[in-house]
């Protein structure tokens, strides 16, 4: 076994609620908490808010897809392409 899951905090797999306005509408998003630490730091790169990084993101994949099939998913490839990104700039 690659040791992955067992090496981390059952914390990081837990998923977590967080309430944001999405264009202008009230809404529920849920991702794990490793996620929402990536997102958080993608918002503080930005100089940004991590609400207002999301709002920003689901308007871009709206432009760039024209729907939104899984919002959830986009967010979760959004902190995989950043996380490369660092990693391909060797600030891991």
């Amino acid at each position: 076994m690659c040791g992955v899951i067992t090496s981390h905090s059952p914390l990081r797999f837990q998923q977590v609620s967080r309430s944001l306005r999405i264009a202008g509408q009230s809404t529920t998003v849920r991702l794990e908490h490793a996620f929402w630490a990536v997102l958080d730091e993608i918002a503080e790169d930005e100089g940004t808010t991590t609400a207002r990084l999301v709002s920003t993101l689901h308007e871009e994949a709206l432009e760039f897809h024209d729907e939104m099939l899984n919002f959830a998913s986009v967010l979760r490839t959004v902190c995989l392409l950043y996380q490369e990104g660092r990693l391909a700039a060797g600030r891991a």
